[in-house]
C-alpha cells in the first residue's frame, strides 16, 4: 500500500506541472484566437471554408501583427513616428506616466540582455529578528543615497505565489545579507512558499520540503 502511495505522489509530481503549464498556456492562445478572430471579417473565409470561425486564425494574425509592427519600428520612417508618439505622450499629465512605466517595465523583462533581479538577500524585515527575502533590483537613486548617507540598493520583496508582485525597499548595502543562490532558485523558494529549496550537496538542483521536522527529501527535482 506504501509503495503504491509513492507510485501516485510520484506520478502527480510529474504530471502535474506539465499539465498545468499545457492548461494555461492553452488558455493563453485561446484567449488571444478568440479575441483577435473577434474583429476580423468572416465573410471571406465563411464562403471559402462554410465556417464563421477558425480555429487559430486569430493567433495567427496577432503574430502577423506584432511581426509587421516590430519591422515597422526597427526602420527610420518607424522610428521617426514613434518619437513624435512619444513627444505627444509625454504631454498628458497622467497617460505619460503610466506609458513610461510601463514602457520601462516591458524592456527590463524582455531584454535578453536584461538583469533584473541581480542577487538575492536576506535582512531584518518587518521586525528585528524577523527575517525577508529579497532581490537586488540596482543601486537606489542620489536623491535616497544622499538623505541615507550610506550606499543603498533597491530590495524588492515578491510575494508569494506571484512574485511579480511585491513592494520596494531602499536598504543600506551593509544590513543586506547577500545569499549563495541564484536569481531562479530564489523566486522558486518564493512561488512554492518555502516548500522548494536549493540543494546544498548540488547547486542548481531543487529539494522537496517534507513532513514537519524541517529537514529535506532528497529527491531531486529537476527542470522545475
Amino acid at each position: 500500500m506504501a509503495r503504491l502511495r509513492g507510485y501516485l505522489l510520484a506520478g502527480i509530481l510529474v504530471t502535474a506541472p506539465i499539465t498545468i503549464t499545457v492548461y494555461l498556456t492553452y488558455l493563453f492562445l485561446t484567449f488571444v484566437d478568440s479575441k483577435v478572430a473577434m474583429v476580423l471579417p468572416t465573410d471571406w473565409y465563411q464562403a471559402l471554408y462554410g465556417k464563421a470561425t477558425i480555429p487559430g486564425i486569430g493567433l495567427i494574425v496577432a503574430v502577423t501583427f506584432f511581426i509587421c509592427i516590430g519591422w515597422f519600428a526597427t526602420n527610420f520612417l518607424g522610428r521617426i513616428l514613434i518619437l513624435i508618439s512619444e513627444k505627444i505622450l509625454a504631454r498628458m499629465p497622467i497617460i505619460r506616466t503610466i506609458y513610461s512605466a510601463t514602457k520601462q517595465v516591458l524592456e527590463t523583462v524582455m531584454t535578453s540582455q536584461s538583469n533584473a533581479f541581480r542577487e538575492v538577500v536576506m535582512f531584518e524585515y518587518p521586525r528585528q529578528g524577523c527575517w525577508s527575502m529579497g532581490f537586488v533590483t540596482g543601486s537606489a537613486i542620489p536623491q535616497v543615497q544622499e538623505n541615507t548617507g550610506e550606499e543603498t540598493l533597491n530590495v524588492f520583496i515578491p510575494t508569494a505565489p506571484l512574485p511579480t508582485q511585491g513592494f520596494l525597499l531602499f536598504i543600506p548595502k551593509k544590513d543586506l545579507i547577500f545569499l549563495d543562490i541564484t536569481v531562479e532558485e530564489g523566486i522558486k523558494l518564493v512561488v512554492s512558499g518555502g516548500m522548494l529549496k536549493p540543494d546544498p550537496d548540488n547547486p542548481g538542483k531543487i529539494i522537496k520540503e517534507t513532513g514537519n521536522t524541517g529537514k529535506a527529501n532528497k529527491v531531486k527535482i529537476e527542470g522545475t
